[in-house]
C-alpha cells in the first residue's frame, strides 16, 4: 500500500507503531526527501502542527547514500544543516533492523538525537525520533518516485 503524509497524520500512535514494526528497513535512501513531522498523531491538531513545523523549522532531509550521511533542510529558506551518519542497525523500538540517522558524532546541536526509519511504501519512510533513549515524535519522509 502507498501511504501519504496526510494518511500518516490521521493515524493513531498505535497504528503508526504497528506500521513501523511491520515494515522492512528498505534501502538507505538517496536524494531529497520532503519531511512531515507527526506530532499529536490522529488528532485534529496533527496537520496544523506539521504545517507550522514545515514552514518555520524543518522541511526534510537530503541523503547521500554513497557517503552514508544526510543533511536536514531547516528554516524557511531550506538551509542544509545538521549532519547525521546513516547506517543500518537494530531498532531501539523493536530490536529489528532499521536505518539509523545518528547525530551523536556529527552535530553539537543534535548530538542527543537518533532517528530510525523504515520504508513503508515506494519512496515513503516512517521515522521515530529519540532524544537520548527517550522516544519523542514520529516523522515521514517522501522521496520523488521516478
Amino acid at each position: 500500500m502507498a501511504y501519504t503524509a496526510p494518511q500518516l497524520l490521521s493515524m493513531s500512535q498505535e497504528e503508526l507503531d504497528h506500521l513501523f514494526s511491520s515494515s522492512p528497513p528498505g534501502d538507505i535512501p538517496n536524494g531529497d526527501a520532503q519531511g512531515t513531522a507527526i506530532i499529536c498523531p490522529g488528532t485534529r491538531f496533527s496537520l496544523a502542527i506539521a504545517s507550522l513545523v514545515n514552514i518555520f523549522g524543518w522541511q526534510g532531509k537530503t541523503f547521500d547514500a554513497a557517503h552514508g550521511t544526510l543533511r536536514n533542510r531547516i528554516l524557511a529558506f531550506g538551509l542544509n544543516a545538521i549532519v547525521a551518519q546513516v547506517y543500518k542497525a537494530q531498532s531501539w523500538f523493536d530490536g529489528k533492523e532499521c536505518i539509523v540517522l545518528d547525530y551523536s558524532q556529527t552535530s553539537l546541536v543534535a548530538e542527543h538525537i537518533r532517528d530510525e526509519i523504515r520504508q513503508i511504501g515506494p519512496g515513503m519512510y516512517l521515522g521515530i525520533v529519540y532524544w537520548d533513549k527517550t522516544r519523542t515524535i514520529n516523522f515521514a519522509l517522501q522521496f520523488p518516485i521516478s
